[in-house]
């Protein structure tokens, strides 16, 4: 498969990037600012991310909205004009194979949005025999601005009304003069938009939201801050968090599956492996001054392996090591679990996700 190139690349290089492949394309793992100050941006003012490695589908046609309540579980109706859904994609056996926000633009015309998992496919499957058309979009780029101070920016050099969209809601607009689509969606727990701009306008963008927020402490960030933001803010990361061996109900994600809708991918399957979970995924921490927990590491209650850790990330602003964990569905908040089965082995306390904000305010303030 051929690598596909984000317009900003050489952009992040001239900004000390590091650049690494992920989604057959090299995004920005690191600034020359470390991670911490990155994410201090994003908590205390605003941060922004190039997540063009999203992969982008247009599904246009007169069966589009058909097309879309099938490939999802939740009841893509209730989703007008002007807004988005988080919609996990799910296998034929009712597991887990991609996650998405799907985003509304026309009452025929949806965009389609996921990472590394098979939603294309199953894209592609829902739609068979529809008067529907799928066209990938390598061109559409995503802007990510996450953090208190977003909004006012963009409600500055906006022509719509930044501060009246609501919490996944989105607008055709124009930002600094170039046309875009702006949603109130994130990853990083705090309040945010993803903008999604053409090829030509990305590079041009960047620069001037960079410019006009550099007075505000704004600065660009990484993957690895992108990283920490989520884990603080208990986001799950495909295929690590969730993947094809598990259930919507093992990780959490049952509110997004209908019972009443008749007909949609997985379905049957899906619904008749509620109650039956194996684990579940709460939250782990650990006081610490480095990261202590790490991905795959098994954890142990009196030398009983009871689960496993999915993803990790240290938290400087929370002074803890931090882990999303798959634990016996029987432990509960405030256990205490070893890292490994040693004698000698750090323990760690199941905590209710998520870690920072607990009440998810900040995100729909």
């Amino acid at each position: 498969m051929a690598k596909r190139i984000s317009a900003l690349e050489d952009t992040h290089r001239a900004l000390g990037a590091g650049l690494g492949e992920w989604n057959d394309m090299d995004v920005p793992w690191s600034y020359a600012h470390p991670a911490e100050q990155q994410l201090d941006a994003v908590r205390e003012s605003a941060g922004l991310f190039d997540l063009t490695g999203l992969k982008k589908i247009w599904v246009k046609g007169p069966d589009a909205a058909a097309v879309i309540d099938k490939v999802s579980p939740r009841d893509m109706s209730k989703v007008t004009r002007g807004k988005a859904a988080y919609v996990p994609i799910l296998t034929d056996e009712g597991t887990i194979c991609d996650d998405t926000i799907i985003y509304r633009i026309a009452d025929d015309k949806y965009l389609f949005v996921y990472g590394t998992g098979t939603g294309a496919d199953r894209l592609a499957l829902a739609a068979k025999g529809r008067n529907v058309t799928l066209e990938k979009d390598d061109d559409l780029h995503t802007l990510s601005l996450q953090g208190p101070k977003s909004m006012p920016l963009l409600k500055a050099n906006a022509r719509a009304d930044i501060a009246a969209l609501d919490f996944f809601d989105l607008t055709e607009t124009e930002l600094f003069g170039h046309k875009v689509i702006v949603s109130r969606t994130g990853y990083s727990g705090e309040r945010g938009y993803e903008i999604f701009v053409d090829r030509k306008d990305a590079v041009p963008l960047w620069n001037s939201i960079l410019k006009a927020g550099e007075k505000d402490g704004m600065v660009p960030c990484s993957f690895t801050c992108l990283n920490k933001g989520r884990m603080e803010a208990g986001l799950l990361f495909y295929p690590f968090d969730m993947n094809e061996a598990h259930t919507p109900w093992e990780v959490g994600l049952g509110w997004a599956v209908s019972r009443k809708k008749p007909d949609y991918l997985g379905r049957e399957a899906a619904l008749q492996k509620q109650g039956k979970e194996t684990f579940r995924l709460t939250g782990a921490s650990a006081p610490s001054k480095e990261g202590i927990i790490a991905g795959g590491t098994d954890l142990y209650l009196n030398g009983e392996k009871v689960g496993v850790v999915s993803s990790s990330e240290y938290s400087h602003r929370l002074g803890r090591s931090l882990g999303l964990v798959h634990v016996r569905p029987d432990l509960k908040e405030g256990a205490r679990l070893k890292l490994g089965n040693e004698a000698n082995a750090a323990e760690v306390t199941l905590e209710e996700l998520p870690f920072y904000d607990k009440e998810k305010k900040r995100m729909r303030m």
